[in-house]
């Protein structure tokens, strides 16, 4: 039996891995979750999976959640609240999976103390790579952690990889091009944040779902990749396939080219890290590839989807440039959805901070935090401005 902390567990990725769990009450507990202030969701959770702790970053939110368990008397969970909390549940002597789904910066330290204590890290929260990539990956080998990426595209490339990487020319990464791959760039002025959210293939948050619209979410994957499979810039390709059969490819010096393929379900690649390196029910229908529509490819407009050239950009640039551009761009993104900014100004915020941030050599914890705070406030500016 397996413990599980779920950090970010009433989000789509925490909701998937319920999921499966549910399939496997022999294999595992949920030992611990995390929330940031849902936490009317959060006590549906515990009364149903009655964890030893909870975590709610907001501390009002703890407070609610304290008071609603205390009067229900459903469940006898430890409350807590605070990211020095969720560094301690990740960190735990009794966890042994860290399902790590917190959205964006916030999910680092988290994510970064599972690796400092040697366990399983499922890992969803791209960002941990993004800004702390060389620490984390040190992190991750010193401490003899387990880091099983959860991203359906990381995950092929990931399982295409398992006889290891001799011969290996290029991985390809798959993206769906979201809701506007079809739509001319100057209709793109007045797109809506409920249209940028309403993704052809997926179910996710709105902030992953604008970074798919976008396509920030693809550059922030290869990023993520060029840590996890330790390969430059130039070795990472990009392929548009709306259909999101094809997970990803990894291409061969013998001319060879292996795929991962399955519906687009997220909790097959959350069965995978859960049960690797052996493999377990998801619940995903298997692949019916004769009822299918056709399968197409594009190559990406990078003058369309600019943030996904910002990306390749920060990455050949290195250092804090990749933490730069992620703070920028989440700044922009919450104020797209809050309607003060138009969808084509996300790219544009993201370029001029990237431009306007002084580049430095990451070397610490610290100075990643503090780039990441000097970005905002320069994304902040020039929205003001």
């Amino acid at each position: 039996m397996k413990n599980i902390v779920i950090l970010g567990a009433t989000g789509s990725i925490g909701d998937s891995t319920l999921s499966v769990v549910d399939l496997h009450p022999d294999k595992f507990n949920i030992f611990a979750l995390s929330a940031h202030t849902n936490w009317q969701k959060m006590q549906a959770l515990c009364e149903k999976y009655h964890p030893k702790f909870v975590v709610m970053t907001e501390e009002k939110s703890a407070n609610k959640l304290q008071q609603s368990l205390t009067q229900s008397q459903a469940s006898n969970c430890a409350v807590l609240s605070g990211e020095e909390a969720l560094c301690g549940l990740a960190a735990h002597a009794e966890t042994d999976f860290v399902m790590a789904a917190i959205v964006g910066a916030a999910g680092m330290a988290s994510s970064l103390a599972a690796a400092k204590a040697g366990k399983r890290i499922m890992l969803a929260n791209k960002e941990s790579l993004v800004l702390a990539g060389d620490l984390f990956m040190q992190a991750v080998r010193d401490n003899n952690a387990e880091l099983i990426p959860v991203d359906s595209e990381h995950s092929a490339i990931f399982q295409c990889l398992q006889n290891g990487q001799t011969g290996l020319s290029k991985i390809q990464l798959t993206a769906s091009g979201g809701p506007f791959l079809h739509t001319p760039i100057e209709q793109l002025k007045t797109i809506t944040p409920n249209e940028a959210c309403a993704h052809p293939n997926w179910s996710m948050g709105r902030k992953i779902s604008v970074d798919s619209a976008t396509m920030m979410n693809k550059g922030l994957e290869v990023i993520e990749a060029h840590y996890l499979f330790n390969l430059p810039a130039e070795n990472i390709e990009v392929v548009i396939h709306p259909q999101s059969i094809v997970h990803s490819s990894v291409y061969y010096q013998d001319g060879s080219t292996l795929s991962q393929l399955g519906n687009p379900d997220m909790r097959t690649v959350i069965a995978y890290a859960l049960s690797y390196p052996d493999r377990m029910t998801s619940g995903v229908a298997p692949l019916d590839l004769a009822g299918n529509s056709p399968l197409e490819f594009y190559t990406p407009d990078l003058d369309k989807f600019a943030c996904l050239r910002l990306a390749f950009e920060a990455l050949k640039q290195g250092g804090s440039a990749m933490g730069t551009l992620n703070a920028a761009n989440e700044v922009a993104v919450e104020h797209f959805l809050n309607n003060k900014i138009g969808f084509l100004e996300i790219a544009k915020i993201v370029e001029r901070t990237l431009n306007t941030v002084q580049h430095t050599y990451i070397t610490s914890l610290e100075a990643i935090v503090t780039n990441d705070k000097i970005a905002r406030e320069t994304a902040q500016r020039i929205i003001n401005a």
